[in-house]
Protein backbone atom coordinates (compact mmCIF):
# COMPACT_ATOMS: atom_id res chain seq x y z
CA UNK A 1 0.00 0.00 0.00
CA UNK A 2 1.13 3.55 -0.64
CA UNK A 3 -0.32 7.00 0.02
CA UNK A 4 0.13 9.93 -2.32
CA UNK A 5 -1.48 13.24 -3.20
CA UNK A 6 -4.40 12.77 -5.58
CA UNK A 7 -3.86 14.93 -8.68
CA UNK A 8 -7.54 15.68 -9.37
CA UNK A 9 -10.22 17.71 -7.65
CA UNK A 10 -12.77 15.41 -5.99
CA UNK A 11 -16.15 15.75 -4.37
CA UNK A 12 -18.64 13.57 -2.52
CA UNK A 13 -22.42 13.60 -2.54
CA UNK A 14 -24.86 12.16 -0.03
CA UNK A 15 -28.60 12.04 -0.69
CA UNK A 16 -28.29 14.71 -3.40
CA UNK A 17 -26.25 17.07 -1.20
CA UNK A 18 -22.62 18.02 -1.76
CA UNK A 19 -20.85 17.02 1.46
CA UNK A 20 -17.17 17.29 0.49
CA UNK A 21 -15.02 18.94 -2.17
CA UNK A 22 -11.26 19.28 -2.21
CA UNK A 23 -8.12 19.75 -4.31
CA UNK A 24 -6.04 18.22 -1.53
CA UNK A 25 -7.26 14.65 -1.31
CA UNK A 26 -4.98 11.72 -0.65
CA UNK A 27 -5.26 8.33 -2.33
CA UNK A 28 -4.36 4.97 -0.81
CA UNK A 29 -3.36 2.59 -3.58
CA UNK A 30 -3.66 -1.12 -2.80
CA UNK A 31 -2.30 -3.85 -5.03
CA UNK A 32 -5.15 -5.86 -6.52
CA UNK A 33 -7.91 -3.82 -4.85
CA UNK A 34 -9.75 -0.57 -5.63
CA UNK A 35 -8.00 2.57 -4.44
CA UNK A 36 -9.40 4.58 -1.50
CA UNK A 37 -9.82 8.35 -1.53
CA UNK A 38 -9.46 10.54 1.58
CA UNK A 39 -10.74 14.12 1.96
CA UNK A 40 -9.17 16.52 4.49
CA UNK A 41 -11.46 16.80 7.48
CA UNK A 42 -11.79 20.56 7.00
CA UNK A 43 -13.21 20.00 3.50
CA UNK A 44 -16.03 17.74 4.72
CA UNK A 45 -19.44 19.07 5.80
CA UNK A 46 -20.11 16.93 8.87
CA UNK A 47 -23.47 18.60 9.52
CA UNK A 48 -25.05 16.12 7.08
CA UNK A 49 -24.20 13.19 9.37
CA UNK A 50 -24.43 11.99 12.97
CA UNK A 51 -21.61 10.55 15.08
CA UNK A 52 -21.66 6.75 15.09
CA UNK A 53 -19.96 3.97 16.98
CA UNK A 54 -16.50 2.55 16.33
CA UNK A 55 -15.82 -0.01 13.64
CA UNK A 56 -13.27 -2.68 13.03
CA UNK A 57 -9.87 -1.34 11.92
CA UNK A 58 -9.80 -0.35 8.25
CA UNK A 59 -6.94 -0.74 5.79
CA UNK A 60 -5.45 2.52 7.05
CA UNK A 61 -5.50 1.41 10.71
CA UNK A 62 -8.02 2.34 13.29
CA UNK A 63 -10.75 2.03 14.32
CA UNK A 64 -11.56 5.52 13.17
CA UNK A 65 -14.18 8.14 13.90
CA UNK A 66 -17.44 7.02 12.28
CA UNK A 67 -20.18 9.25 10.90
CA UNK A 68 -23.45 8.04 9.49
CA UNK A 69 -27.17 8.55 9.17
CA UNK A 70 -30.08 8.08 11.51
CA UNK A 71 -30.45 9.29 15.07
CA UNK A 72 -27.45 7.30 16.25
CA UNK A 73 -25.36 7.47 13.11
CA UNK A 74 -25.63 3.71 12.91
CA UNK A 75 -25.49 3.42 9.11
CA UNK A 76 -21.86 4.35 8.50
CA UNK A 77 -21.15 6.54 5.47
CA UNK A 78 -17.88 8.21 6.46
CA UNK A 79 -14.82 7.16 8.46
CA UNK A 80 -12.31 9.78 9.61
CA UNK A 81 -8.87 8.36 10.27
CA UNK A 82 -7.64 9.07 13.79
CA UNK A 83 -5.07 6.34 14.40
CA UNK A 84 -3.40 5.32 11.13
CA UNK A 85 -0.61 2.82 10.76
CA UNK A 86 2.79 4.55 11.11
CA UNK A 87 3.56 4.18 7.41
CA UNK A 88 0.18 5.76 6.54
CA UNK A 89 0.46 8.68 8.95
CA UNK A 90 -0.44 11.22 6.24
CA UNK A 91 -4.03 9.95 6.37
CA UNK A 92 -4.63 11.26 9.91
CA UNK A 93 -7.62 13.63 10.04
CA UNK A 94 -8.74 12.62 6.56
CA UNK A 95 -12.14 11.11 5.84
CA UNK A 96 -13.00 8.14 3.60
CA UNK A 97 -16.57 7.81 2.25
CA UNK A 98 -18.20 4.46 1.60
CA UNK A 99 -18.15 4.69 -2.21
CA UNK A 100 -20.97 2.13 -2.46
CA UNK A 101 -23.31 4.39 -0.47
CA UNK A 102 -22.08 7.92 -1.14
CA UNK A 103 -21.25 9.13 -4.64
CA UNK A 104 -17.59 10.11 -4.93
CA UNK A 105 -16.61 11.94 -8.10
CA UNK A 106 -13.41 13.10 -9.76
CA UNK A 107 -13.35 16.28 -11.84
CA UNK A 108 -11.07 15.09 -14.60
CA UNK A 109 -9.48 18.01 -16.42
CA UNK A 110 -10.25 20.64 -13.79
CA UNK A 111 -7.95 23.63 -14.16
CA UNK A 112 -8.28 23.66 -17.94
CA UNK A 113 -11.09 24.85 -20.16
CA UNK A 114 -14.58 24.08 -18.85
CA UNK A 115 -15.41 22.03 -21.94
CA UNK A 116 -12.54 19.66 -21.14
CA UNK A 117 -13.77 18.83 -17.63
CA UNK A 118 -15.54 15.48 -17.34
CA UNK A 119 -16.80 13.60 -14.30
CA UNK A 120 -15.43 10.16 -13.41
CA UNK A 121 -16.86 8.13 -10.56
CA UNK A 122 -14.36 6.99 -7.94
CA UNK A 123 -12.88 4.45 -7.58
CA UNK A 124 -11.55 4.51 -11.11
CA UNK A 125 -9.58 1.71 -12.75
CA UNK A 126 -6.62 4.09 -12.80
CA UNK A 127 -5.09 6.95 -14.72
CA UNK A 128 -3.75 7.37 -18.24
CA UNK A 129 -0.31 7.26 -16.58
CA UNK A 130 -1.08 3.66 -15.57
CA UNK A 131 -1.90 2.79 -19.18
CA UNK A 132 1.31 4.45 -20.38
CA UNK A 133 3.30 2.47 -17.81
CA UNK A 134 1.66 -0.79 -18.92
CA UNK A 135 2.36 -0.14 -22.60
CA UNK A 136 5.92 1.08 -22.06
CA UNK A 137 7.37 -2.43 -22.18
CA UNK A 138 10.95 -2.91 -21.01
CA UNK A 139 13.66 -4.86 -22.80
CA UNK A 140 14.59 -8.23 -21.30
CA UNK A 141 17.15 -9.61 -23.75
CA UNK A 142 17.73 -9.10 -27.47
CA UNK A 143 14.25 -10.15 -28.59
CA UNK A 144 12.15 -10.09 -25.43
CA UNK A 145 10.27 -7.41 -23.51
CA UNK A 146 8.33 -7.47 -20.26
CA UNK A 147 5.31 -5.46 -19.16
CA UNK A 148 4.25 -4.78 -15.59
CA UNK A 149 0.82 -5.28 -14.09
CA UNK A 150 -2.05 -3.11 -12.93
CA UNK A 151 -5.43 -4.16 -11.58
CA UNK A 152 -8.00 -2.87 -9.14
CA UNK A 153 -9.22 -6.41 -8.56
CA UNK A 154 -12.71 -5.87 -9.95
CA UNK A 155 -11.96 -7.70 -13.22
CA UNK A 156 -8.31 -8.76 -13.29
CA UNK A 157 -8.25 -9.88 -16.94
CA UNK A 158 -5.92 -8.29 -19.50
CA UNK A 159 -7.72 -6.79 -22.49
CA UNK A 160 -6.65 -8.28 -25.80
CA UNK A 161 -6.19 -4.87 -27.38
CA UNK A 162 -3.81 -3.97 -24.53
CA UNK A 163 -1.55 -6.86 -25.53
CA UNK A 164 -1.70 -5.73 -29.17
CA UNK A 165 -0.72 -2.20 -28.11
CA UNK A 166 2.16 -3.52 -26.00
CA UNK A 167 3.39 -5.64 -28.93
CA UNK A 168 3.38 -2.56 -31.15
CA UNK A 169 5.51 -0.69 -28.61
CA UNK A 170 7.87 -3.68 -28.31
CA UNK A 171 8.27 -3.78 -32.10
CA UNK A 172 9.00 -0.05 -32.17
CA UNK A 173 11.63 -0.46 -29.46
CA UNK A 174 13.19 -3.37 -31.38
CA UNK A 175 13.35 -1.47 -34.69
CA UNK A 176 13.66 2.24 -33.82
CA UNK A 177 13.01 4.62 -36.67
CA UNK A 178 10.50 2.26 -38.26
CA UNK A 179 6.75 2.50 -37.88
CA UNK A 180 4.41 -0.43 -37.41
CA UNK A 181 2.17 -0.42 -40.50
CA UNK A 182 0.44 -3.75 -39.92
CA UNK A 183 -0.24 -5.71 -36.73
CA UNK A 184 -2.37 -8.79 -36.21
CA UNK A 185 -2.96 -10.76 -33.04
CA UNK A 186 -5.12 -13.68 -31.89
CA UNK A 187 -5.97 -14.04 -28.22
CA UNK A 188 -5.72 -17.64 -27.08
CA UNK A 189 -6.41 -17.61 -23.34
CA UNK A 190 -7.14 -15.11 -20.61
CA UNK A 191 -4.17 -13.38 -18.98
CA UNK A 192 -4.13 -12.25 -15.34
CA UNK A 193 -3.89 -8.45 -15.08
CA UNK A 194 -2.16 -8.82 -11.72
CA UNK A 195 0.88 -10.58 -13.17
CA UNK A 196 3.57 -9.42 -15.65
CA UNK A 197 3.50 -10.35 -19.33
CA UNK A 198 6.46 -11.35 -21.48
CA UNK A 199 6.64 -10.51 -25.20
CA UNK A 200 8.99 -12.70 -27.22
CA UNK A 201 9.78 -11.48 -30.73
CA UNK A 202 11.15 -13.47 -33.66
CA UNK A 203 12.65 -11.47 -36.48
CA UNK A 204 11.56 -12.94 -39.82
CA UNK A 205 13.25 -10.29 -41.93
CA UNK A 206 15.05 -6.97 -41.54
CA UNK A 207 15.67 -5.38 -44.91
CA UNK A 208 16.40 -1.83 -45.92
CA UNK A 209 12.74 -0.80 -45.76
CA UNK A 210 10.71 -3.45 -43.93
CA UNK A 211 11.04 -5.48 -40.75
CA UNK A 212 8.82 -8.52 -40.22
CA UNK A 213 8.27 -9.97 -36.76
CA UNK A 214 6.23 -12.59 -34.98
CA UNK A 215 5.34 -12.11 -31.34
CA UNK A 216 4.23 -14.45 -28.59
CA UNK A 217 2.70 -13.12 -25.38
CA UNK A 218 3.53 -15.35 -22.42
CA UNK A 219 2.48 -15.43 -18.78
CA UNK A 220 3.94 -18.00 -16.46
CA UNK A 221 5.31 -19.84 -19.51
CA UNK A 222 1.84 -20.18 -21.09
CA UNK A 223 1.05 -18.61 -24.46
CA UNK A 224 -1.80 -16.12 -24.11
CA UNK A 225 -1.64 -14.46 -27.54
CA UNK A 226 0.38 -14.52 -30.73
CA UNK A 227 0.68 -12.31 -33.77
CA UNK A 228 2.68 -10.71 -36.55
CA UNK A 229 3.96 -7.18 -37.07
CA UNK A 230 5.28 -5.38 -40.14
CA UNK A 231 7.36 -2.21 -39.77
CA UNK A 232 8.33 0.24 -42.51
CA UNK A 233 10.69 3.19 -42.91
CA UNK A 234 7.92 4.82 -45.08
CA UNK A 235 8.66 6.43 -48.45
CA UNK A 236 7.66 9.25 -50.73
CA UNK A 237 4.14 8.62 -51.95
CA UNK A 238 3.29 7.93 -55.58
CA UNK A 239 -0.48 8.04 -55.14
CA UNK A 240 -2.79 8.92 -52.28
CA UNK A 241 -6.47 8.48 -51.50
CA UNK A 242 -8.40 7.61 -48.37
CA UNK A 243 -11.96 6.95 -47.33
CA UNK A 244 -13.70 10.04 -46.00
CA UNK A 245 -14.44 10.48 -42.33
CA UNK A 246 -18.09 10.12 -41.30
CA UNK A 247 -20.12 13.29 -40.94
CA UNK A 248 -20.65 13.29 -37.18
CA UNK A 249 -20.64 15.94 -34.44
CA UNK A 250 -17.27 16.98 -33.07
CA UNK A 251 -15.96 15.83 -29.69
CA UNK A 252 -17.33 18.74 -27.69
CA UNK A 253 -20.79 18.22 -29.17
CA UNK A 254 -20.92 14.63 -27.89
CA UNK A 255 -21.64 13.44 -24.33
CA UNK A 256 -18.72 12.09 -22.31
CA UNK A 257 -18.66 8.47 -21.19
CA UNK A 258 -16.99 7.28 -18.01
CA UNK A 259 -14.81 4.19 -18.56
CA UNK A 260 -12.99 4.72 -15.27
CA UNK A 261 -9.70 6.12 -16.61
CA UNK A 262 -8.69 9.65 -15.63
CA UNK A 263 -6.45 11.52 -18.05
CA UNK A 264 -8.23 9.96 -21.05
CA UNK A 265 -11.23 11.65 -22.62
CA UNK A 266 -13.99 9.60 -24.26
CA UNK A 267 -17.02 11.11 -25.95
CA UNK A 268 -19.62 9.02 -27.76
CA UNK A 269 -21.60 10.32 -30.72
CA UNK A 270 -25.33 10.38 -29.86
CA UNK A 271 -24.53 8.63 -26.56
CA UNK A 272 -24.81 5.35 -28.50
CA UNK A 273 -22.47 3.27 -26.31
CA UNK A 274 -24.11 1.49 -23.39
CA UNK A 275 -24.06 -1.88 -21.67
CA UNK A 276 -27.79 -1.67 -20.90
CA UNK A 277 -29.85 -4.49 -22.43
CA UNK A 278 -32.91 -2.21 -22.33
CA UNK A 279 -31.28 0.64 -24.27
CA UNK A 280 -32.98 1.67 -27.52
CA UNK A 281 -31.84 -0.36 -30.51
CA UNK A 282 -30.00 1.29 -33.36
CA UNK A 283 -27.83 0.53 -36.37
CA UNK A 284 -24.67 -1.56 -35.81
CA UNK A 285 -22.50 1.56 -35.82
CA UNK A 286 -20.91 3.44 -32.91
CA UNK A 287 -18.68 6.50 -33.35
CA UNK A 288 -16.61 7.85 -30.49
CA UNK A 289 -13.90 10.41 -29.87
CA UNK A 290 -10.84 9.50 -27.78
CA UNK A 291 -7.92 11.61 -26.55
CA UNK A 292 -5.19 11.21 -23.95
CA UNK A 293 -4.60 14.51 -22.24
CA UNK A 294 -0.78 14.41 -21.86
CA UNK A 295 1.72 11.94 -23.31
CA UNK A 296 5.47 11.77 -23.86
CA UNK A 297 6.74 12.35 -27.40
CA UNK A 298 7.17 8.64 -28.15
CA UNK A 299 5.73 7.49 -31.53
CA UNK A 300 5.47 3.73 -30.72
CA UNK A 301 3.66 4.58 -27.48
CA UNK A 302 1.14 6.78 -29.31
CA UNK A 303 0.47 3.99 -31.83
CA UNK A 304 0.19 1.46 -29.00
CA UNK A 305 -2.37 3.58 -27.13
CA UNK A 306 -4.40 3.99 -30.31
CA UNK A 307 -4.42 0.18 -30.66
CA UNK A 308 -5.21 -0.33 -26.97
CA UNK A 309 -8.66 1.21 -27.44
CA UNK A 310 -9.47 -0.94 -30.47
CA UNK A 311 -11.12 -3.68 -28.41
CA UNK A 312 -13.39 -1.50 -26.27
CA UNK A 313 -16.44 -0.85 -28.47
CA UNK A 314 -16.82 -3.52 -31.24
CA UNK A 315 -18.92 -5.99 -29.21
CA UNK A 316 -21.32 -3.26 -28.08
CA UNK A 317 -21.62 -2.22 -31.73
CA UNK A 318 -22.68 -5.75 -32.67
CA UNK A 319 -25.27 -5.85 -29.86
CA UNK A 320 -26.79 -2.44 -30.58
CA UNK A 321 -29.41 -3.64 -33.14
CA UNK A 322 -30.64 -6.43 -30.85
CA UNK A 323 -33.21 -5.73 -28.15
CA UNK A 324 -32.73 -7.32 -24.75
CA UNK A 325 -29.01 -8.03 -25.09
CA UNK A 326 -26.30 -5.83 -23.57
CA UNK A 327 -22.73 -6.01 -22.39
CA UNK A 328 -23.97 -6.04 -18.79
CA UNK A 329 -24.49 -9.79 -19.37
CA UNK A 330 -20.81 -10.27 -20.26
CA UNK A 331 -19.04 -12.89 -18.14
CA UNK A 332 -22.24 -13.49 -16.15
CA UNK A 333 -24.81 -15.10 -18.46
CA UNK A 334 -23.05 -14.65 -21.79
CA UNK A 335 -19.46 -15.36 -22.78
CA UNK A 336 -17.98 -12.32 -24.53
CA UNK A 337 -14.46 -11.47 -25.56
CA UNK A 338 -12.19 -10.31 -28.35
CA UNK A 339 -10.63 -13.18 -30.31
CA UNK A 340 -8.57 -11.40 -32.96
CA UNK A 341 -7.62 -7.91 -34.14
CA UNK A 342 -6.06 -6.97 -37.47
CA UNK A 343 -4.76 -3.40 -37.59
CA UNK A 344 -3.26 -1.27 -40.37
CA UNK A 345 -1.63 2.03 -39.41
CA UNK A 346 -1.65 4.55 -42.25
CA UNK A 347 0.18 7.52 -40.76
CA UNK A 348 1.92 8.75 -37.63
CA UNK A 349 -0.40 8.75 -34.63
CA UNK A 350 -0.85 11.48 -32.03
CA UNK A 351 -2.96 9.94 -29.29
CA UNK A 352 -2.89 13.23 -27.36
CA UNK A 353 -5.07 14.74 -30.09
CA UNK A 354 -8.70 13.81 -30.72
CA UNK A 355 -9.14 10.54 -32.63
CA UNK A 356 -12.49 9.50 -34.10
CA UNK A 357 -13.14 5.75 -33.98
CA UNK A 358 -15.87 4.48 -36.32
CA UNK A 359 -17.06 0.97 -35.45
CA UNK A 360 -19.30 -0.89 -37.89
CA UNK A 361 -20.36 -4.44 -37.09
CA UNK A 362 -20.88 -6.23 -40.40
CA UNK A 363 -21.87 -9.63 -39.02
CA UNK A 364 -23.20 -11.34 -35.92
CA UNK A 365 -24.11 -15.03 -35.78
CA UNK A 366 -22.93 -18.53 -34.90
CA UNK A 367 -21.60 -17.18 -31.60
CA UNK A 368 -19.26 -14.70 -33.34
CA UNK A 369 -19.27 -11.04 -34.36
CA UNK A 370 -17.17 -9.11 -36.87
CA UNK A 371 -16.53 -5.36 -37.02
CA UNK A 372 -14.83 -3.21 -39.63
CA UNK A 373 -13.45 -0.07 -38.01
CA UNK A 374 -11.50 3.06 -38.87
CA UNK A 375 -9.72 5.79 -36.93
CA UNK A 376 -9.57 9.41 -38.13
CA UNK A 377 -7.94 12.61 -36.93
CA UNK A 378 -10.18 15.47 -35.84
CA UNK A 379 -9.41 17.03 -39.24
CA UNK A 380 -10.79 13.97 -41.06
CA UNK A 381 -7.53 12.26 -42.10
CA UNK A 382 -7.53 8.45 -41.98
CA UNK A 383 -5.13 7.24 -39.27
CA UNK A 384 -5.77 3.51 -39.16
CA UNK A 385 -8.11 0.70 -40.17
CA UNK A 386 -8.81 -2.39 -38.13
CA UNK A 387 -11.11 -5.39 -37.95
CA UNK A 388 -12.20 -7.26 -34.84
CA UNK A 389 -13.51 -10.79 -34.44
CA UNK A 390 -15.22 -11.46 -31.13
CA UNK A 391 -17.41 -14.07 -29.45
CA UNK A 392 -20.89 -13.64 -28.01
CA UNK A 393 -22.27 -16.98 -26.88
CA UNK A 394 -24.12 -18.58 -23.98
CA UNK A 395 -22.20 -20.24 -21.20
CA UNK A 396 -22.16 -24.00 -21.13
CA UNK A 397 -23.32 -25.76 -17.99
CA UNK A 398 -19.72 -26.32 -16.87
CA UNK A 399 -19.02 -22.58 -17.14
CA UNK A 400 -21.94 -21.24 -15.11
CA UNK A 401 -20.16 -21.60 -11.78
CA UNK A 402 -17.20 -19.44 -12.87
CA UNK A 403 -16.36 -16.17 -11.16
CA UNK A 404 -17.61 -13.39 -13.46
CA UNK A 405 -14.51 -11.34 -12.62
CA UNK A 406 -12.28 -13.81 -14.45
CA UNK A 407 -14.68 -15.69 -16.74
CA UNK A 408 -14.68 -14.97 -20.45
Amino acid sequence: MRVQRYPYRARAWWDGTLVAESDACLVLEREGEPALLYFPRNDIDLSAFRPGTGTEPGPEGGPGEVWGTGATGGEAVLTIVTDPKPELGALRDHGRFDADRARVEVLDGAGGADRDVTIKRFPTWGDAIDLVTLLDVQRDGDLAFVAGSHTDGRRPVVEGSQMLGQAIVAAGRHAPGRRVVSASMVFLRAADAGRPLRFELCELSAGRTFTGLTVEVLQGGRRCAAGTLLLDVTAAEVVRHAVEAPDVPGPYECPPYDMGVTGRDLRVVDGAYTDDADAPVGPPVIDCWVRFRALPDDPPLHAGLMAQFAGHIPIATALRPHAGVGQSAAHRTLSMGINAINLSVHRDVRADEWMLYRHHSTFAGDGMTHAECRVFTEGGELLASFSVDAMVRPFGEADRAQDYRTAM
